[in-house]
């Protein structure tokens, strides 16, 4: 590998200023709007910028490269944040909602929808009691006809990876939980697949881990029981949903 020069050594430290300004700009607009539609969009041209600025520099002869790289990087990285950030709002405005990313929002039992988005997913939550009836894992028909609203969207961004995950309260053992919350992702998985979209899909069961409240009362247990799908842009956002980290 060559050494760096006096130019490539300027761009790498103006990169640098530019990534880590950006994240300061970025924690600022977080904690003083958490509903800013744009800020993944940001979030991923600062990043997608400065590592394309170190591609561009370690991998040619000139800082015109870093140039180069940073350029597409962030567009990449820009490119991909819009994309999560269209899915979330025309998702949203399908199924007459709005995207909220508040703390708040999901302990709200008033709420058996919410679409809430960060820099690495989407992610759309329904409360058990408006997906399936009592004692049952196969989706009503008001569950049916918003998932086909979702998959609406989801013929627009074909790339796009769906991951549906079931959760449940804590009566019972893990294991029946286990098998129940299984069984519900799967139908809803199944549900999104038999529309005719491309997406890769995904089903997975959390038994009773992760659970919004402690489930001390049926109205806590309540809210625990839901199904989230997760949008993801690529593998490498892809998240354990089963757990707290």
């Amino acid at each position: 590998m060559k050494n760096l020069n006096k130019k490539n050594l300027t761009a790498i430290f103006l990169a640098s200023t530019l990534f880590f300004t950006g994240c300061a700009q970025k924690n600022g607009e977080l904690n003083a709007n958490s509903d800013d539609e744009y800020s993944r969009t940001k979030q991923g041209a600062v990043m997608g910028a400065f590592l394309g600025t170190l591609i561009g520099i370690m991998s040619g002869h000139s800082s015109k490269n870093a140039v180069v790289g940073g350029v597409v990087g962030a567009a990449v990285g820009g490119g991909i944040g819009y994309s999560m950030d269209e899915q979330a709002k025309q998702i949203a405005e399908e199924l007459d909602t709005q995207v909220d990313n508040s703390p708040l929002a999901v302990t709200n039992p008033d709420n058996d929808l919410i679409i809430s988005n960060t820099d690495k997913y989407v992610k759309i939550m329904l409360r058990d009691s408006m997906v399936f009836e009592t004692n049952s894992a196969i989706p009503t028909q008001e569950a049916a006809r918003k998932l086909e609203k979702i998959t609406k969207v989801l013929r627009n961004y074909p790339d796009t990876i769906v991951q549906v995950v079931g959760f449940t309260d804590s009566r019972g053992t893990y294991e029946y939980n286990q098998k129940l919350s299984e069984q519900r992702a799967s139908n809803v998985g199944n549900t999104l697949y038999n529309s005719g979209i491309s997406n890769q899909i995904y089903s997975k069961g959390c038994s009773f881990n992760k659970p919004l409240v402690p489930n001390k009362t049926k109205e806590d247990m309540a809210l625990n029981r839901r199904v989230e799908i997760y949008l993801y842009p690529d593998q490498n956002s892809v998240i354990d949903a089963c757990s707290n980290n």
